[in-house]
Protein backbone atom coordinates (compact mmCIF):
# COMPACT_ATOMS: atom_id res chain seq x y z
CA UNK A 1 0.00 0.00 0.00
CA UNK A 2 1.10 3.34 -0.78
CA UNK A 3 0.50 6.22 1.32
CA UNK A 4 -0.16 10.01 -0.15
CA UNK A 5 2.68 12.50 0.18
CA UNK A 6 1.97 15.67 0.14
CA UNK A 7 3.75 18.75 1.38
CA UNK A 8 2.51 22.53 3.96
CA UNK A 9 2.43 25.40 2.54
CA UNK A 10 5.10 26.05 5.06
CA UNK A 11 7.40 23.31 3.72
CA UNK A 12 7.33 24.70 0.42
CA UNK A 13 7.71 28.42 1.44
CA UNK A 14 10.82 26.45 3.44
CA UNK A 15 12.35 25.02 0.27
CA UNK A 16 11.78 28.65 -1.74
CA UNK A 17 13.85 30.68 0.51
CA UNK A 18 16.50 27.81 0.72
CA UNK A 19 16.77 28.13 -2.67
CA UNK A 20 16.41 31.77 -3.12
CA UNK A 21 19.34 32.08 -0.33
CA UNK A 22 22.11 29.97 -1.86
CA UNK A 23 21.24 31.16 -5.45
CA UNK A 24 22.69 34.11 -3.95
CA UNK A 25 26.12 32.88 -4.61
CA UNK A 26 24.95 30.25 -6.97
CA UNK A 27 22.43 29.34 -8.70
CA UNK A 28 23.47 26.04 -9.33
CA UNK A 29 24.21 24.85 -6.05
CA UNK A 30 20.67 26.11 -5.64
CA UNK A 31 19.31 23.65 -7.84
CA UNK A 32 21.61 21.12 -6.74
CA UNK A 33 20.24 21.29 -3.01
CA UNK A 34 16.49 21.58 -4.01
CA UNK A 35 17.01 18.49 -5.97
CA UNK A 36 17.93 16.32 -2.87
CA UNK A 37 15.51 17.59 -0.86
CA UNK A 38 13.04 16.67 -3.17
CA UNK A 39 15.00 13.40 -3.88
CA UNK A 40 14.68 12.23 -0.13
CA UNK A 41 10.71 12.70 -0.12
CA UNK A 42 10.34 10.50 -3.19
CA UNK A 43 10.35 7.40 -1.57
CA UNK A 44 7.70 8.33 1.68
CA UNK A 45 4.92 7.09 -0.12
CA UNK A 46 6.94 3.52 -0.09
CA UNK A 47 8.20 4.16 2.99
CA UNK A 48 6.77 6.31 5.35
CA UNK A 49 8.67 4.91 8.48
CA UNK A 50 12.33 5.25 6.82
CA UNK A 51 12.91 8.62 8.63
CA UNK A 52 14.32 9.20 12.03
CA UNK A 53 11.98 9.77 15.16
CA UNK A 54 12.68 13.98 16.01
CA UNK A 55 14.13 13.94 18.72
CA UNK A 56 12.54 17.15 19.89
CA UNK A 57 9.34 15.08 20.35
CA UNK A 58 8.19 11.21 21.84
CA UNK A 59 6.05 10.83 18.61
CA UNK A 60 7.23 7.55 16.75
CA UNK A 61 4.97 9.54 13.61
CA UNK A 62 6.61 12.84 13.51
CA UNK A 63 9.93 11.56 11.51
CA UNK A 64 12.89 12.89 9.66
CA UNK A 65 15.94 12.77 6.88
CA UNK A 66 18.80 14.88 7.22
CA UNK A 67 19.18 16.10 3.66
CA UNK A 68 22.82 18.10 2.88
CA UNK A 69 22.69 19.72 6.71
CA UNK A 70 18.90 20.20 6.22
CA UNK A 71 16.17 18.86 7.92
CA UNK A 72 13.12 17.57 6.15
CA UNK A 73 10.60 17.03 8.76
CA UNK A 74 6.85 15.10 8.08
CA UNK A 75 4.03 13.31 9.59
CA UNK A 76 2.56 10.31 9.22
CA UNK A 77 -1.18 10.02 9.63
CA UNK A 78 -3.46 7.13 8.43
CA UNK A 79 -2.17 6.68 4.86
CA UNK A 80 -0.92 10.16 4.04
CA UNK A 81 2.71 11.74 4.44
CA UNK A 82 2.79 15.47 5.34
CA UNK A 83 6.11 17.24 4.67
CA UNK A 84 5.94 19.99 7.31
CA UNK A 85 8.96 21.62 7.39
CA UNK A 86 12.88 21.96 5.55
CA UNK A 87 14.98 23.53 7.73
CA UNK A 88 18.78 23.68 8.25
CA UNK A 89 20.27 21.55 10.73
CA UNK A 90 22.05 24.31 13.01
CA UNK A 91 18.20 26.26 13.77
CA UNK A 92 16.00 25.12 16.90
CA UNK A 93 13.17 23.69 15.97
Amino acid sequence: MDYSVGWSSRAIADVNAIAEYIARDSPTYASTIVGKILGATRNLGQFPLSGRMVPEFSDQMIREKIVAGYRVIYRVKGETVTIATVMHGRQVL
